[in-house]
């Protein structure tokens, strides 16, 4: 039987938020590439931003189902027993639909700009399975764990998408906070493991040390991250993604002992890399701001597949402080390009 939302919910319905993400190490949390090479501890270090996603679900007409993502154009309606299941709006009526919720409003309200490479998707869909876990609980269903968000919201972008999607997105949107991710699929006891970095002292600590701009270019991300999964499978770029994998557990170590100068030379170190592996990645913005951070003693990559989306830095509070006037005036007259006013965020979903 479809649970009804109007007879659990009232007017003002129930909200859950998530926060996004940037990241060092990521495509090794793709399974096709994580698990062949699991002696080689495949990691991800993600830093979660308090740029949060809101998803609200709210009573809708018996029968139907709604989807809406503020700034993304008009909401997108379904018949509860055909859900849409390609499209933009997918994971939200998946998740609806894994539910059996029938007469369900979905509204999505990110705080970062769409499609910034900031694991926006993923976000969104983490706070709308909390959500769905508020309306089961005012049911008198079971709510879902932490774990349980975390796995599903992966299962189902895995399986929308057709497949090759990581868990660090999810994880940083589920857990908050600085996090080391070592990717053990094989495990029983579960796919990953969290190290996590920073005290909540030493993530604001963290706040001072680095930067986040938005290119002004949305980037998506499903082509990118197919080709280079064929290109490690092939042998073309494996033993650059595995000399990435070392630096980035060097990053992490130096995060975890506040080592900001030596945060951004592991990070500078991991873009060289990049920049040889993963070319399509950079457009000529990135590459400009990435280079005014090297120039500083900063170290700078792309979020997420990158190729538009977002650029960030880590270093010395100081040289952030200079790196953030030469981003500006970077971004003097590109469309959409702005500084994200953003801290580290040690709070995951709720």
């Amino acid at each position: 039987m479809p649970l009804t939302i109007s007879k659990i919910l009232d007017q003002d319905g129930v909200w859950a938020s998530a926060p996004c993400r940037i990241d060092a190490g990521g495509t090794w949390d793709i399974k096709a590439m994580a698990l062949p090479f699991e002696p080689h501890r495949p990691t991800t270090v993600n830093i979660a931003l308090d740029l949060r996603t809101t998803v609200r679900i709210l009573p809708f007409e018996h029968g139907w189902l709604r989807a809406e993502v503020k700034g993304m154009g008009k909401p997108q309606i379904s018949k509860t027993d055909q859900p849409h299941l390609r499209g933009p709006n997918a994971l939200v009526f998946a998740a609806l639909s894994h539910f059996d919720l029938d007469g369900a409003s979905v509204v999505i309200e990110p705080t970062a700009p769409l499609r910034s490479s900031l694991g926006g998707s993923s976000t969104a869909l983490v706070a709308l399975l909390k959500a769905i876990s508020k309306c089961m609980r005012k049911a008198g269903q079971k709510a879902l764990t932490t774990n349980q968000i975390h796995l599903l919201a992966y299962h189902l972008e895995d399986a929308i998408s057709g497949g090759n999607c990581g868990l660090q997105d999810q994880a940083a949107a589920v857990y908050g906070g600085v996090n080391q991710w070592v990717w053990q699929y094989r495990d029983p006891k579960g796919p990953f493991k969290r190290i996590r970095l920073l005290s909540p002292s030493g993530e604001k600590e963290l706040s001072r040390h680095l930067l986040v701009v938005y290119t002004g270019t949305q980037h998506f991300s499903s082509t990118i991250n197919k080709k280079w999964v064929e290109d490690f499978l092939s042998g073309k770029t494996r033993s650059g993604w595995l000399e990435v994998n070392e630096i980035v557990h060097e990053f992490a170590a130096r995060l975890k002992h506040l080592d900001w100068a030596g945060a951004g030379a592991s990070l500078r170190k991991e873009m060289e890399i990049r920049e040889k592996i993963t070319p399509e990645a950079l457009t000529k913005l990135s590459r400009t701001l990435i280079g005014q951070a090297k120039g500083l003693g900063c170290g700078a990559r792309f979020a997420g597949a990158g190729a538009g989306g977002c650029v960030w830095a880590i270093g010395e509070a100081n040289n952030i402080s200079r790196l953030e006037k030469l981003w500006s005036a970077s971004l003097q007259g590109v469309k959409g390009g702005r500084m994200l006013k953003c801290a580290v965020d040690g709070r995951g979903v709720k």
